[in-house]
C-alpha cells in the first residue's frame, strides 16, 4: 500500500500534469462516472441519509477533520482540516492550481443525477476548509461552485467568486 503522503503527491502532480493538457476536467468526469457506480442507487433510494451515512465513513477513514449536519431539507458537509489538501500545501513541490476541484468534479455529477442540487464552497487554495451543502431539486436552488471566505460555523462572509469545475462538453464523447 501506498503512505497517503506519497499518494497525495502523486495525485498532486497528476492534477498538474493533466491540467497543463487542459484534460482534469475530463479527468475528474471519469472519476464521476466510476463513483455512480457504487453511489448513486443508494442516494436515489435514501437521499440525504445517504449521503450523511457515505461521509460518516469517509470521515473515519480520512481522518477528516469533517462536521456533517444532516437536516430534513439538506445536509450540510464542514470540512474543517482536509488532511489531502493539507499534505499538499506541506510539501516542496506546490500546490496544483485546481486542486480542490477534484471533489465537486466527481460528487456534483452524481450528486445531480441522484435528484439533489449542491452548492460547494471551495473557499480557497490555501484554506483546509470548505462546505457542501446538499438540497433535493425541489427547493429550486441551483447548483453553484465556488470560492469565498467562510466564518467558523462555514457560513459565506466574503465575496463569491465562480468556479468553472467539471466536464468539459465533448468530455461524453471522450471517456474511455
Amino acid at each position: 500500500m501506498i503512505p497517503s503522503d506519497h499518494f497525495v503527491r502523486f495525485y498532486n502532480e497528476t492534477f498538474k500534469f493533466l491540467d497543463e493538457r487542459d484534460d482534469l476536467p475530463r479527468y475528474y468526469y471519469v472519476i464521476a462516472g466510476r463513483q455512480k457506480k457504487r453511489l448513486l442507487e443508494l442516494f436515489k433510494a435514501k437521499g440525504l441519509q445517504a449521503m450523511h451515512d457515505y461521509w460518516s465513513r469517509i470521515r473515519f477513514e480520512e481522518n477528516c477533520g469533517m462536521e456533517l449536519e444532516l437536516h430534513p431539507d439538506r445536509f450540510v458537509l464542514l470540512m474543517t482540516k482536509c488532511p489531502s489538501l493539507g499534505k499538499v500545501i506541506d510539501n516542496d513541490a506546490g500546490p496544483c492550481r485546481r486542486y480542490c476541484e477534484h471533489c465537486p468534479g466527481w460528487v456534483v455529477p452524481l450528486i445531480e443525477e441522484a435528484g439533489f442540487t449542491v452548492e460547494y464552497n471551495l473557499v480557497g487554495l490555501a484554506d483546509t476548509r470548505c462546505v457542501m451543502t446538499v438540497r433535493p431539486k425541489s427547493a429550486a436552488i441551483p447548483t453553484r461552485v465556488f470560492c469565498a471566505e467562510i466564518d467558523a460555523a462555514g457560513r459565506t462572509v466574503g465575496p463569491e467568486t465562480p468556479v468553472a469545475y467539471g466536464a468539459p462538453a465533448h468530455a461524453k464523447e471522450k471517456q474511455p
